[in-house]
């Protein structure tokens, strides 16, 4: 085990971005609920000074291109039988009609946005972090526009 502790499981991963998620979201003034039980496609519910509500799912960013940008799970993978053998396809289900904000979280910098579900592609979004070689701008979706 060592000083840091066991190796860290992708559950605790998570564990640690959506505590992380929650204390910045705290932070920031947002009352938030949260379901009960682990069916809920949402991770929590945050409610604005408007008195909206909204539903979040907590997600962990990964930095890609040497740290150019991070990118996140905007859906999730089920498997299940065909005909009723071993044998198991996968199936992508994405979140939208089912929450209103993904709440992604990036270790390494200790910072989290707040996305809109309907700002990101289906699949694994990416939000940029620096500048792109080619100086493009239009169509980034740069991560400080979303960040909390």
């Amino acid at each position: 085990m060592g000083l840091l502790g066991p190796k860290r499981h992708t559950d605790r991963t998570g564990d640690v971005s959506e505590a992380a998620i929650v204390k910045r979201l705290l932070q920031v003034g947002y009352v938030i609920l949260t379901p009960s039980g682990k069916q809920h496609r949402y991770d929590l519910v945050i409610e604005d000074a408007d008195g909206q509500f909204w539903r979040v799912q907590c997600k962990t960013a990964w930095s890609e291109q040497d740290g150019a940008y991070i990118r996140f799970n905007a859906s999730n993978v089920h498997y299940f039988s065909i005909n009723g053998t071993k044998m198991r396809a996968p199936k992508r289900r994405d979140y939208r009609g089912q929450i209103e904000y993904f709440a992604v979280y990036y270790e390494a910098l200790d910072k989290v946005y707040l996305i809109p579900v309907n700002n990101v592609g289906k699949v694994s979004p990416f939000l940029r972090l620096t500048p792109t070689k080619n100086n493009q701008e239009k169509n980034v979706r740069w991560a400080a526009d979303y960040e909390l």
